[in-house]
């Protein structure tokens, strides 16, 4: 269905009636949307440890600087050893000192296989490692087990993954369609430049080339990002989304593409830092629109994995492990690292290359949505089966 299409629907109408099934409003549910950076995105250079001599030492190029008082708009302390990336200072450390917002470094999946796909649908469908139901998504189960309490929707082209086997569940998709290296018309204009004359050929040879390599790039970048919308197009989208959750849905997700920065990542700026404004913009856009909702909200922001601990060859990382998750929220106990921690030392790395796991993602998603709505153990292990939940009474 066409997004604007879509929307008028949803304007016009209280409930939205999917399949002979109608989703109504629950006033007092409270909400929860999980976003998900496809890609791996560099947590090192979101939440920096800035204590670590091990990090300036792994990374001569692409290292934030550590927080400096006298420096305008560097990274923001949080506390004696995590600093927020300057990137992400005035839209989520305003968040931070209100309490808004909680960090879990070291956290993910035991998924160890580093691929993409692999760690993503191991992530979404939320199943332990030696169960591969591709048809079953811990989010679908989720809404089945919280039996109407919570209406689903996808912001996605496709159903994710993590909402199948769950019945009919409604997505509207927030990605535009990018732009080719150049248009028709530009094109045109450069090919008439050259014409008769004896660069024309080469011109034009050129061009196909360029347009060829813009393809191909694209096309890794997509397989990756499996058609999910750019940052700069969340941020765009944030609000749109928020409006939804609020008057109509309690259970979302939404998948963030661009985050796989093999080459030129670059450090307090570039690639990353680009990205993760964007990410920053579009989730404080979320909290502002929800208003007073905001309270009863709960945001978690995960990747697939980390990246490797050290840049490499092309001042860039590769694909890890261990992450950062995010928690955020109105009514959140945030203001703080959370979850078990490590050293940030070469000896603490896994298999001497990537932050370790100590946080399973299944465990603490089961121990908010204890929280959040009061499941048993029986209700978690039909959501997350043979895990067991940690509470870090974030909410």
């Amino acid at each position: 269905m066409l997004r604007r299409q879509f929307i008028a629907s949803l304007a016009a109408v209280p409930a939205l009636a999917i399949g002979g099934r109608v989703f109504a409003v629950a006033p007092t549910s409270p909400r929860f949307l999980l976003v998900f950076l496809r890609g791996g995105y560099d947590c090192a250079n979101a939440l920096v440890p800035y204590s670590s001599e091990f990090y300036y030492e792994s990374r001569p190029n692409i290292a934030v600087a550590r927080p400096d008082p006298a420096a305008v708009g560097g990274a923001l302390a949080l506390d004696a050893d995590w600093a927020l990336a300057p990137a992400l200072r005035d839209s989520i450390g305003p968040m931070y000192k209100n309490k808004e917002i909680a960090f879990v470094p070291f956290a993910g999946t035991d998924d160890l296989s580093r691929s993409h796909f692999e760690t993503q649908d191991n992530i979404e469908r939320g199943q332990p490692g030696d169960r591969r139901d591709s048809r079953s998504g811990f989010l679908a189960r989720l809404a089945s087990t919280l039996n109407g309490r919570a209406a689903p929707i996808a912001f996605t082209d496709a159903l994710p993954l993590t909402f199948q086997g769950g019945g009919d569940i409604p997505n509207i998709s927030l990605r535009a369609v990018g732009k080719p290296a150049f248009d028709a018309r530009q094109a045109a204009i450069l090919t008439g430049m050259y014409q008769g004359s004896h660069l024309q050929s080469a011109v034009a040879d050129g061009l196909e080339l360029r347009q060829q390599v813009a393809q191909e790039f694209d096309d890794e970048m997509q397989k990756a990002n499996r058609g999910a919308v750019n940052a700069r197009g969340f941020a765009t989208e944030a609000a749109h989304i928020a409006r939804l959750m609020r008057d109509q849905y309690r259970l979302g997700f939404v998948d963030i593409g661009g985050w796989d920065s093999h080459v030129n990542e670059g450090g307090a700026q570039g690639q990353l830092a680009n990205n993760l404004e964007n990410l920053g913009s579009g989730l404080a856009a979320f909290a502002r629109e929800l208003g007073d909702d905001w309270e009863n909200t709960v945001v978690v922001v995960v990747s697939e994995f980390g990246r490797t601990f050290r840049e490499n060859g092309n001042k860039g990382t590769d694909h890890g492990h261990g992450s950062v998750h995010w928690i955020l929220g109105g009514g959140i106990s945030g203001g703080r690292i959370a979850g078990e921690q490590v050293k940030v030392q070469q000896s603490t790395l896994l298999q001497n290359r990537d932050y370790p796991v100590v946080n399973n993602y299944r465990s603490l998603l089961g121990g908010l949505y204890a929280r959040l709505w009061g499941l048993n153990a029986d209700q978690l292990d039909r959501v997350f089966p043979k895990s067991k939940a940690t509470d870090l009474r974030l909410v």
